[in-house]
């Protein structure tokens, strides 16, 4: 596992929606794991869920780099640089 900018400067954000996903939650669908945005703390789906909205909160506003959701995980994902730490 490499290194980035971006992962070395990530901050961590109070999670805007500590329930899950954010958008799911309003779609009433369902997510496999969660994703936390270090640049803003929203929380979306991983890519293994039906919608990805981690991935497409990335495309919609360029926050580099999400963290896992999930209990007792703690890597990070640079989004920019496809490296994980």
């Amino acid at each position: 596992m490499g290194m980035c900018e971006h992962l070395e400067i990530a901050g961590d954000p109070a999670p805007t929606s500590p329930q899950g996903c954010e958008e799911c939650l309003r779609e009433g669908t369902r997510w496999v794991h969660l994703r936390k945005c270090l640049d803003c703390g929203h929380i979306g789906c991983c890519d293994s869920s039906p919608r990805r909205h981690a991935t497409g909160h990335f495309k919609d506003t360029s926050h580099p780099v999400m963290q896992s959701f999930e209990p007792g995980e703690t890597w990070k994902w640079c989004f920019v640089d496809n490296v994980m730490h």
